[in-house]
Protein backbone atom coordinates (compact mmCIF):
# COMPACT_ATOMS: atom_id res chain seq x y z
CA UNK A 1 0.00 0.00 0.00
CA UNK A 2 1.47 3.37 -1.05
CA UNK A 3 2.15 5.78 1.97
CA UNK A 4 -0.40 8.82 1.52
CA UNK A 5 -0.49 10.39 5.01
CA UNK A 6 2.26 11.83 6.93
CA UNK A 7 2.26 11.94 11.09
CA UNK A 8 4.26 14.91 12.39
CA UNK A 9 5.97 15.42 15.59
CA UNK A 10 6.35 19.43 16.90
CA UNK A 11 8.97 20.43 19.37
CA UNK A 12 12.01 19.28 18.65
CA UNK A 13 10.90 18.31 15.34
CA UNK A 14 8.98 20.96 13.34
CA UNK A 15 10.28 23.18 15.67
CA UNK A 16 14.14 23.58 16.04
CA UNK A 17 15.09 23.59 20.10
CA UNK A 18 16.11 21.27 22.44
CA UNK A 19 13.71 20.49 25.08
CA UNK A 20 15.48 21.42 28.17
CA UNK A 21 15.90 24.97 26.65
CA UNK A 22 11.88 24.82 25.74
CA UNK A 23 11.28 23.74 29.69
CA UNK A 24 12.91 26.34 30.90
CA UNK A 25 11.96 29.44 29.37
CA UNK A 26 8.08 27.92 29.23
CA UNK A 27 8.16 27.68 33.06
CA UNK A 28 9.69 31.05 33.47
CA UNK A 29 7.18 32.63 31.81
CA UNK A 30 4.69 30.19 33.59
CA UNK A 31 5.32 31.06 36.72
CA UNK A 32 5.26 34.34 36.14
CA UNK A 33 1.55 34.43 35.44
CA UNK A 34 0.33 32.10 38.24
CA UNK A 35 2.13 34.80 40.30
CA UNK A 36 0.26 37.55 38.81
CA UNK A 37 -3.01 35.22 39.64
CA UNK A 38 -1.85 35.01 43.46
CA UNK A 39 -0.85 31.38 43.26
CA UNK A 40 2.28 30.10 44.95
CA UNK A 41 4.23 29.70 41.26
CA UNK A 42 6.70 26.92 43.06
CA UNK A 43 4.25 24.64 43.78
CA UNK A 44 2.35 25.93 40.35
CA UNK A 45 5.37 24.25 38.51
CA UNK A 46 5.33 20.74 40.40
CA UNK A 47 1.29 20.73 39.92
CA UNK A 48 2.31 21.22 36.48
CA UNK A 49 4.51 18.36 36.80
CA UNK A 50 2.36 16.10 38.23
CA UNK A 51 -0.38 16.90 35.68
CA UNK A 52 1.62 15.72 32.74
CA UNK A 53 2.35 12.68 34.44
CA UNK A 54 -1.13 11.91 35.04
CA UNK A 55 -1.62 12.58 31.24
CA UNK A 56 1.18 10.28 30.37
CA UNK A 57 -0.41 7.70 32.30
CA UNK A 58 -3.86 8.35 31.38
CA UNK A 59 -5.55 4.68 30.35
CA UNK A 60 -8.05 5.95 27.29
CA UNK A 61 -11.20 6.51 29.84
CA UNK A 62 -10.91 10.41 29.97
CA UNK A 63 -9.67 13.46 28.08
CA UNK A 64 -6.08 14.64 28.96
CA UNK A 65 -7.61 17.92 29.90
CA UNK A 66 -9.39 16.28 32.76
CA UNK A 67 -6.45 14.18 33.71
CA UNK A 68 -4.58 17.34 33.89
CA UNK A 69 -7.02 20.12 35.84
CA UNK A 70 -8.16 17.20 38.66
CA UNK A 71 -4.33 16.89 39.64
CA UNK A 72 -3.45 20.20 39.29
CA UNK A 73 -6.73 21.41 41.69
CA UNK A 74 -5.83 18.55 43.83
CA UNK A 75 -2.38 20.05 44.78
CA UNK A 76 -2.92 23.33 44.30
CA UNK A 77 -5.97 23.41 46.81
CA UNK A 78 -8.52 24.59 43.78
CA UNK A 79 -11.88 23.07 42.95
CA UNK A 80 -15.00 24.87 41.46
CA UNK A 81 -15.36 28.23 39.34
CA UNK A 82 -11.55 29.00 41.17
CA UNK A 83 -9.68 26.69 38.60
CA UNK A 84 -11.98 27.20 35.84
CA UNK A 85 -10.51 30.41 36.27
CA UNK A 86 -7.25 29.43 36.62
CA UNK A 87 -7.62 27.41 33.23
CA UNK A 88 -9.43 30.53 31.36
CA UNK A 89 -6.13 32.03 32.66
CA UNK A 90 -3.59 29.62 31.29
CA UNK A 91 -5.58 29.39 28.01
CA UNK A 92 -5.08 33.55 28.02
CA UNK A 93 -1.52 33.17 28.54
CA UNK A 94 -0.81 30.66 25.70
CA UNK A 95 -2.21 32.61 23.28
CA UNK A 96 0.28 35.42 24.73
CA UNK A 97 2.98 35.30 27.07
CA UNK A 98 3.59 32.25 25.53
CA UNK A 99 4.93 33.58 22.43
CA UNK A 100 8.26 34.58 24.18
CA UNK A 101 9.39 30.57 24.21
CA UNK A 102 10.20 30.87 20.45
CA UNK A 103 13.13 32.82 21.62
CA UNK A 104 14.67 29.13 22.10
CA UNK A 105 13.99 28.18 18.94
CA UNK A 106 16.67 28.89 15.71
CA UNK A 107 14.72 30.33 12.39
CA UNK A 108 13.79 27.99 9.78
CA UNK A 109 11.63 28.10 6.78
CA UNK A 110 11.82 24.01 6.11
CA UNK A 111 8.60 23.53 8.10
CA UNK A 112 6.35 25.40 6.33
CA UNK A 113 7.53 24.34 2.51
CA UNK A 114 7.71 21.44 3.18
CA UNK A 115 4.38 21.14 4.44
CA UNK A 116 2.50 22.67 1.86
CA UNK A 117 4.84 21.02 -0.94
CA UNK A 118 3.05 17.79 0.86
CA UNK A 119 -0.53 18.95 0.64
CA UNK A 120 -0.05 20.88 -3.07
CA UNK A 121 1.04 16.51 -3.95
CA UNK A 122 -1.78 15.08 -2.18
CA UNK A 123 -0.73 13.86 1.44
CA UNK A 124 -2.68 14.00 4.15
CA UNK A 125 -1.15 15.78 6.98
CA UNK A 126 -1.69 15.56 10.78
CA UNK A 127 -0.05 17.20 13.58
CA UNK A 128 0.79 14.22 16.01
CA UNK A 129 2.38 16.31 18.90
CA UNK A 130 2.35 14.87 22.10
CA UNK A 131 -1.32 15.66 23.78
CA UNK A 132 -0.14 17.69 27.05
CA UNK A 133 -1.30 21.33 25.65
CA UNK A 134 -4.42 22.56 24.34
CA UNK A 135 -5.27 23.70 21.28
CA UNK A 136 -4.20 27.40 21.61
CA UNK A 137 -0.95 26.48 22.90
CA UNK A 138 -0.37 23.93 19.68
CA UNK A 139 -1.27 26.95 17.75
CA UNK A 140 0.94 29.78 19.19
CA UNK A 141 4.01 27.01 18.48
CA UNK A 142 3.05 26.34 14.87
CA UNK A 143 3.07 30.08 14.64
CA UNK A 144 6.15 30.10 15.18
CA UNK A 145 7.23 28.30 11.91
CA UNK A 146 4.84 30.30 10.04
CA UNK A 147 2.19 26.87 10.06
CA UNK A 148 -1.54 27.57 11.25
CA UNK A 149 -4.01 24.43 12.08
CA UNK A 150 -5.11 24.77 8.22
CA UNK A 151 -2.32 23.04 7.42
CA UNK A 152 -3.38 20.15 9.00
CA UNK A 153 -6.13 17.30 8.42
CA UNK A 154 -5.47 16.58 12.39
CA UNK A 155 -3.96 18.08 15.33
CA UNK A 156 -3.73 16.68 18.52
CA UNK A 157 -4.48 18.24 21.45
CA UNK A 158 -5.28 17.15 25.07
CA UNK A 159 -8.91 18.01 24.86
CA UNK A 160 -9.35 15.51 21.71
CA UNK A 161 -6.96 13.07 23.25
CA UNK A 162 -7.22 10.00 26.23
CA UNK A 163 -3.53 8.68 25.83
CA UNK A 164 0.02 9.92 25.45
CA UNK A 165 2.85 8.87 23.49
CA UNK A 166 4.31 6.17 23.53
CA UNK A 167 1.42 4.31 24.14
CA UNK A 168 0.34 2.77 21.16
CA UNK A 169 -3.36 4.31 21.29
CA UNK A 170 -2.44 7.26 20.72
CA UNK A 171 -1.80 6.70 17.54
CA UNK A 172 -4.46 4.08 16.76
CA UNK A 173 -6.65 7.33 17.66
CA UNK A 174 -5.43 9.22 15.08
CA UNK A 175 -5.56 6.84 12.49
CA UNK A 176 -9.05 6.43 13.38
CA UNK A 177 -9.32 10.42 13.15
CA UNK A 178 -7.90 10.31 9.62
CA UNK A 179 -9.62 7.36 8.52
CA UNK A 180 -5.90 5.58 7.79
CA UNK A 181 -4.27 2.41 7.98
CA UNK A 182 -1.09 2.26 9.42
CA UNK A 183 0.36 1.12 6.21
CA UNK A 184 -0.15 3.99 4.53
CA UNK A 185 1.82 6.27 7.40
CA UNK A 186 4.79 7.75 8.10
CA UNK A 187 5.70 8.67 11.32
CA UNK A 188 8.44 11.66 11.59
CA UNK A 189 9.50 12.84 15.05
CA UNK A 190 12.75 13.57 17.15
CA UNK A 191 11.90 10.79 20.04
CA UNK A 192 12.79 7.10 19.51
CA UNK A 193 10.47 6.20 22.69
CA UNK A 194 7.80 8.19 21.75
CA UNK A 195 8.25 8.52 18.06
CA UNK A 196 9.95 5.88 16.19
CA UNK A 197 7.48 3.61 18.66
CA UNK A 198 4.77 3.85 16.12
CA UNK A 199 6.77 1.22 13.62
CA UNK A 200 5.42 -1.56 16.33
CA UNK A 201 1.83 -0.70 14.38
CA UNK A 202 2.88 -1.09 10.92
CA UNK A 203 3.92 3.04 10.57
CA UNK A 204 6.72 3.63 8.82
CA UNK A 205 9.33 5.93 10.88
CA UNK A 206 11.92 8.62 10.26
CA UNK A 207 14.02 10.01 13.09
CA UNK A 208 14.78 13.57 12.36
CA UNK A 209 17.95 13.62 14.64
CA UNK A 210 18.84 17.09 14.60
CA UNK A 211 17.83 17.13 18.22
CA UNK A 212 17.52 13.60 18.95
CA UNK A 213 15.98 12.21 22.08
CA UNK A 214 15.31 8.66 23.29
CA UNK A 215 14.24 8.59 26.59
CA UNK A 216 14.85 5.13 26.52
CA UNK A 217 13.70 3.99 23.20
CA UNK A 218 15.41 1.72 21.47
CA UNK A 219 13.03 0.85 18.23
CA UNK A 220 15.17 1.22 15.11
CA UNK A 221 13.34 3.75 12.37
CA UNK A 222 13.31 2.84 8.75
CA UNK A 223 15.09 6.12 7.86
CA UNK A 224 16.62 8.86 10.10
CA UNK A 225 18.62 12.22 8.76
CA UNK A 226 18.14 16.18 9.62
CA UNK A 227 14.76 18.17 8.77
CA UNK A 228 16.47 19.18 5.72
CA UNK A 229 17.06 15.64 4.61
CA UNK A 230 13.59 14.70 5.67
CA UNK A 231 12.44 17.52 3.74
CA UNK A 232 14.57 15.89 0.35
CA UNK A 233 13.44 12.30 1.33
CA UNK A 234 9.31 13.61 0.88
CA UNK A 235 10.86 15.52 -2.30
CA UNK A 236 12.26 12.48 -3.88
CA UNK A 237 9.43 10.01 -2.63
CA UNK A 238 6.74 9.33 -4.55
Amino acid sequence: MRIDTILLDLDGTLLPFRQRDFVGAYFSELKKMLAGRGLDAELGEKAVWAGTKAMMRNDGSVPNALRFWQTFGDMMGLDGERLLEVERACDAFYSNEFDAVKTVMRPTDIPRRMIRSLAARGFTVALATNPLFPACAVITRLAWVGLTPDDFSFISDYYNSTTCKPNLDYYRSILSAIGKQPEQCLMAGNNVNEDICAGALGIKTFLVNDFTETDGGTAAPDYQGSLAELEVFFETSS
